[in-house]
């Protein structure tokens, strides 16, 4: 089952309409139908404040098998562009322990290419932090912008709006979302 189909199934237990959590969440019934119907994949921002509206994580959102603890990821899981989710705003990423219930952070791997990230400002409850794994970007939060480069990371409140620009052809990078 899709990410977009899990939303609908859990706004419709909760006997929830699109124009109520859309509303709640700042954006139009036009963009959560297209999010539900799975033509279109949200960044993680937007997916944020789809699960704190439904009142649910981001992982009850990308993974509805939750019976596990110890969560191990192979490499081999994420390391390629083909098992990515690639999203609106023109980046890819990778949930970490999507199925682990009750997590306090989610980890997620994001790739991120030159040319290809759309310009949008991120805003969204909870904590943030980045550590580059490859490549440079400019990470701007609030109205700071850092160059980061690999081994630089950067840890802030996730209610300040926040940006990236790749500078090389690609970056690759970690970031931990902690929850509200």
């Amino acid at each position: 089952m899709g990410l977009g189909k899990r939303i609908r199934i859990i706004r419709k237990q909760q006997n929830r309409t699109l124009d109520d959590i859309a509303s709640q969440c700042g954006f139009t019934k036009s963009l959560l139908s297209k999010i539900e119907n799975e033509v279109t994949t949200p960044p993680i921002s937007t997916l944020m404040k789809i699960a704190e509206s439904l009142g649910v994580t981001v992982s009850d959102l990308l993974e509805e098998n939750k019976d596990i603890e110890t969560v191990m990821t192979r490499a081999s899981r994420y390391s390629t562009h083909d098992q990515l989710i690639k999203t609106e705003k023109g980046y890819s990423f990778y949930a970490f322990a999507a199925g682990r219930p009750d997590k306090r952070m989610q980890p997620y791997y994001f790739v991120a290419k030159k040319g290809e990230v759309k310009s949008h400002v991120f805003s969204h409850a909870g904590e943030e932090f980045i550590y580059v794994l490859e490549g440079t970007m400019n990470y701007k939060v609030g109205d700071v912008e850092y160059t980061l480069q690999p081994g630089d990371s950067v840890y802030f409140s996730s209610l300040e709006e926040h940006t990236l620009t790749p500078i090389s052809e690609e970056v690759r990078y970690l970031g931990v979302f902690s929850a509200p």
